[in-house]
């Protein structure tokens, strides 16, 4: 019987793969038919250089084999690559010509891969580009939720000079979005998104992507789920280059956060390369009051290079205008934070700031860099439970860990971190007689001069640093950035996006 049944698959999978068409839409030709009528294997094909004007929808079909659409010969960049500007010029193009979507999922629509193709945004700057699921009324369960969807390596972009409201509505499940190049994603007067999804349940994966968005580059929550309960979770962002250009802070795009969570639960962001201009939110938001179940937890943020800043990283306990669940489980572990300076940026300076009485927060093994700052962390509103500050190389600065209404270091401390781990922490130039035993106090000078090249941001410890081997762990305080992969800890500081 097993011998039986083994035939009968491979008959089946035989038949499969022998129905498997590769149809060719040239210029001019019959995209909506082509999209209509493929089934399950098929590869749709476009001519390279030539634009496809329309309104296109990956409809729901049965099988679970992928239906690819790419273009035609784009073959020279290899799998695991992330796309350039100059290598999608050959790209079949994509525009729509109104401000709906060029390509959007009907409800339930799975297993579709779009693949070295690049879309346009509508001339006029309004709309969405990619749309991945619905965030309105029109998917309001989970049997409707697109799912099984991959964008690789495609070169998504609004107009350069109207810009576009989103370039990616992510509100689909098991969905990967890799080696592309997202951009130009900006708005006069609103926010605009590279990545924005409220009403998909994940997972996601976002990886090895160029993402440059002026509201927020990524960004989950925002709105409130139609989906009843609904969190987005799951989610991994590992191996991208996070910015905005510079030339925005002069320009007239409302600019906001380079990455913001929600509503979101499950997430690691690992490996990336964030820089310029405004700060990372973890802030719970029930946005428009229907959400009381909104809330972003378990969180991990790693083996980042976060740089450029105003400030660093934000967090939320509660929404402090609708009802939420309260933000917990984030750790902040193995990072370098540099550049993080308000005569630079403008803004406060602080690297960490705490608001609302999040809990179980882990501060770890960070290297951080604050020429001009207020402080170090900034704390405000109810107690935080469960907070840990170990093992991080940082300088005081003015005022060092400090809460509202309360001095520096003790009074905060014991104010607003009871029972907290506040240990085996560098704080260069603070009080010692103010902050918990077990931690150093080292001059600038002293500070400065652990590094191999603190000029050119070469964060790495000298081989004589006493800092060596000398965590709560027993391994090197700050960021362990020769163990561990830090694709982009030794780039020059002056590095700026290429376009």
């Amino acid at each position: 019987m097993e011998k039986a049944f083994a035939i009968a698959f491979v008959l089946l999978a035989s038949v499969s793969n022998a129905s498997a068409a590769t149809v060719t839409v040239a210029a001019g030709g019959d995209l909506h038919a082509a999209l209509m009528n493929a089934r399950p294997g098929d590869t749709i094909t476009l001519e390279g250089g030539a634009t496809y004007v329309g309104n296109f929808t990956l409809s729901n079909k049965d099988g679970a084999e992928f239906i690819t659409i790419r273009t035609a010969g784009a073959d020279d960049l290899g799998e695991g690559r992330r796309v350039t500007v100059e290598a999608a010029r050959s790209f079949a193009k994509l525009r729509s010509p109104n401000t709906q979507p060029v390509l959007q999922t009907a409800p339930g629509a799975h297993h579709w891969r779009l693949m070295l193709l690049e879309l346009q945004g509508a001339t006029t700057g309004n709309g969405e580009i990619l749309a991945l699921g619905s965030g309105s009324s029109a998917q309001r369960s989970l049997a409707d939720v697109p799912h099984d969807i991959v964008v690789d390596r495609c070169y998504i972009h609004g107009d350069a000079s109207a810009g576009t409201k989103r370039c990616v509505s992510l509100n689909s499940a098991a969905t990967t979005i890799n080696g592309s190049y997202i951009s130009d994603c900006k708005q006069i007067g609103q926010e605009a998104q590279a990545i924005g999804g409220w009403n998909g349940p994940g997972p996601y994966t976002i990886s090895n992507n160029y993402l440059e968005g002026a509201g927020e580059n990524i960004m989950f929550g925002g709105a409130d789920p139609t989906i009843r309960d609904l969190v987005p979770s799951d989610i991994r962002i590992t191996g991208n280059v996070i910015a905005k250009p510079v030339a925005w802070r002069s320009e007239k795009w409302t600019v906001k956060n380079l990455f913001e969570l929600k509503n979101a639960r499950r997430v690691t962001i690992d490996h990336n390369l964030i820089e310029y201009n405004w700060p990372i939110l973890f802030t719970v938001r029930n946005q428009d009051g229907g959400c009381p179940w909104c809330v972003v937890e378990d969180v991990v943020f790693e083996h980042n290079v976060f740089r450029h800043s105003a400030a660093g990283i934000s967090i939320l306990g509660v929404d402090d205008t609708h009802p939420s669940r309260q933000a917990r489980s984030i750790a902040i572990r193995n990072n370098i934070i540099a550049d993080i300076d308000e005569h630079n940026w403008g803004g406060n300076g602080y690297a960490f700031f705490l608001s609302g009485g999040p809990r179980d927060i882990t501060i770890d093994h960070n290297t951080v860099v604050q020429e001009h700052a207020h402080g170090l962390v900034l704390v405000e509103g109810p107690p935080i439970l469960g907070f840990t500050f170990t093992n991080n190389i940082a300088r005081h600065n003015d005022y060092g860990i400090f809460g509202t209404n309360h001095s520096p270091g003790a009074d905060t401390i014991s104010t607003y971190f009871p029972a907290s781990e506040i240990v085996a922490n560098v704080i260069a130039d603070a009080d010692a007689g103010r902050y918990p035993r077990g931690n150093r106090f080292p001059s600038s000078a002293e500070f400065r001069a652990q590094f191999v090249s603190y000029q050119t941001g070469d964060y790495r410890l000298i081989a004589t640093s006493s800092w060596r081997r000398a965590g709560s762990d027993g391994r090197d305080l700050g960021a362990d950035i020769e163990g561990d992969r830090f694709p982009f800890s030794k780039e020059p500081l002056e590095r700026r996006p290429q376009h």
